[in-house]
């Protein structure tokens, strides 16, 4: 009988499993996760979920009725070590050998590691997972002392969190300015001057050089010899795609493991998706990683149209999101390449938009509590618009006339 395997247990990997059977699949399908629990969705960790406004139960992306309904097997709380694509097998822990027909690559990524001295030291924390969640949850009292290292939108959003549940919170970043890898400097700022704003103590161009215990605590020694004392750390400095059973068996990796259109890998019954794949943008013309909730879902309904025999090809706007304060920020594509920024609206109000050209036309988008704008410049983005920067900026001019 043919089958399906998917190893990774996300977003994906749910998408996954409603699209194979909404378009026909008949064989079966395997989903195998190394946590003990149901896919679950990983945006309301460093949100909802971390404050206590989300219940575990709600962070469930399908209940265990939905895998009944559909006849999946759920193999939880396992670990894949290894693919033999030539006997189209994959071996996992305790010696056990399950065949596929096609298999799906839904590995995800892993938080990057501090590499100083005393990072492995109790109450060093990273969040990926809600079991890590829990435990940041268990040390987090009110008053006590959190670092936050990184200034990330994990970074940022979880000091939101915290300083609303009362912990003094301290970020540590080691360049210039927040969100220096994914934003232009008009929108760090005004995440500077929020969350300075809402109590939390950010630190540009500050590094630490070693984590330490002693009689009276925890300390972080920084790059300058100061020691800041702390109850607990969570270090936010970005994640590394799960790659290495790709690799292994050979299959193509660079940034992620490589796919065509189709979320095919090299081998054309391996598949891979969300996270974990580096996949070719026709919009932006150059290879690309994301690590987005709307990707992970829209490359699961190609990887199982594909596996169904249906015409359809990877071909999406990126687009993310981020929740801080009473802040929503949406974004929509990609503005690396950018030389010219427009503002519309007042960012002093916390509702306004930044737009990204490059040579006329618009890229991108970060909309920050502007719903509208954010809409619009996705229409805008996908018909490559060349709009003009003084309508943009005027807020009596309707997106709509620039369409």
């Amino acid at each position: 009988m043919t089958s399906v395997v998917i190893i990774g247990a996300s977003h994906a990997a749910a998408e996954t499993v409603a699209s194979l059977r909404k378009f026909g699949w008949q064989g079966r399908i395997t989903l195998i996760g190394d946590e003990p629990i149901l896919p679950y969705q990983r945006p309301p960790l460093s949100k909802g979920y971390y404050k206590g406004d989300v219940e575990a139960e709600k962070l469930l992306i399908r209940p265990e009725s939905f895998y009944q309904k559909n006849e999946v097997t759920l193999m939880l709380g396992r670990r894949v070590n290894s693919i033999n694509r030539n006997e189209k097998t994959i071996n996992l822990d305790g010696d056990e050998q399950l065949g596929y027909t096609h298999l799906i690559l839904a590995t995800g990524t892993r938080a990057r590691k501090l590499p100083i001295e005393g990072a492995d030291l109790p109450n060093i924390n990273y969040l990926r997972t809600k079991q890590d969640v829990d435990v940041i949850k268990s040390q987090l009292k009110p008053g006590s002392k959190l670092l936050i290292v990184g200034a990330g939108y994990i970074g940022l959003e979880v000091a939101a969190s915290a300083v609303k549940q009362g912990a003094e919170v301290i970020v540590f970043e080691a360049m210039d300015r927040v969100l220096a890898r994914v934003t232009s400097p008009q929108i760090s700022e005004f995440y500077q001057r929020i969350h300075k704003q809402e109590g939390v103590d950010i630190r540009l161009n500050a590094s630490l050089t070693k984590f330490e215990k002693t009689a009276s605590g925890l300390h972080a020694v920084t790059s300058e010899g100061a020691v800041i004392p702390f109850d607990s750390a969570i270090v936010g400095i970005g994640v590394i795609p799960n790659t290495e059973l790709a690799d292994e068996a050979g299959l193509s990796c660079d940034n992620g493991i490589v796919v065509n259109e189709f979320t095919q890998t090299n081998d054309a019954n391996i598949h891979a998706i969300g996270d974990c794949s580096n996949h070719h943008n026709f919009l932006y013309n150059r290879r690309i990683r994301l690590e987005s909730v709307p990707n992970a879902v829209e490359q699961a309904k190609v990887a199982a149209a594909t596996i169904c025999g249906k015409e359809m090809i990877y071909d999406q706007l990126p687009w993310f999101w981020s929740d801080q304060y009473d802040v929503k920020l949406q974004t929509a594509g990609l503005l690396q390449e950018h030389d010219q920024v427009v503002t519309r609206g007042d960012a002093s109000s916390r509702k306004f938009a930044a737009f990204y050209l490059k040579k006329g036309k618009l890229i991108a988008v970060d909309a920050l509590n502007s719903p509208a704008e954010f809409m619009l410049s996705k229409k805008l983005i996908q018909a490559k618009a060349s709009p003009d920067p003084m309508k943009l900026s005027d807020p009596e001019v309707s997106l709509k006339e620039l369409l």
